[in-house]
């Protein structure tokens, strides 16, 4: 059984990986829809609005807390190997480190990256618009999953 330090981290861990999740869910079934209802330079604009306001603390704190919560439960895990949950805690781990931090890192913000560098009502960025929209939506799946699987491998480790 899970208990103590090790208890409060993996819950925490839990709470960090759901709220992902959900934020990358949202993006994946809210956000993106409604930016491809809009015009394309108007998607554009937004989208780039919004890559620019996720660099704000609030979400770097929680993204990067995440990262961080997986892998300190990672070698706190191979440290204490644990008898219950040990798959688990490591799986939920590998999850989240390379199919939510990874993807972002090298899928999602290199799209970001590319959209920023466009002029939102010029023709390139028209065209690019559906592609990226298509390309970042597709990995953000990935991401949404990724992060879920964890929070779900996690609490499944302290059952």
């Amino acid at each position: 059984m899970i208990d103590g330090p090790y208890l409060g981290l993996v819950l925490l861990g839990v709470l960090a990986t759901g709220l992902m999740a959900g934020v990358f869910c949202a993006f994946s079934v809210l956000v993106m829809r409604a930016l491809t209802a809009l015009p394309p330079a108007q998607g554009v604009a937004a989208m780039n609005a919004v890559n620019r306001t996720a660099m704000a603390p609030a979400f770097m704190v929680l993204f990067l807390g995440a990262a961080a919560l997986c892998a300190v439960i990672a070698v706190v895990t191979f440290v204490l190997w644990p008898q219950d949950g040990t798959a688990l805690l490591l799986v939920g781990s590998v999850l989240y480190l390379a199919g939510a931090f990874g993807v972002t890192v090298l899928a999602n913000v290199p799209r970001n990256d590319a959209l920023m560098k466009l002029e939102p009502g010029t023709a390139e960025a028209v065209r690019y618009w559906p592609t990226y929209v298509r390309e970042w939506t597709r990995w953000n799946h990935v991401r949404a999953v990724a992060s879920a699987a964890a929070a779900v491998l996690y609490t499944l480790a302290l059952v």
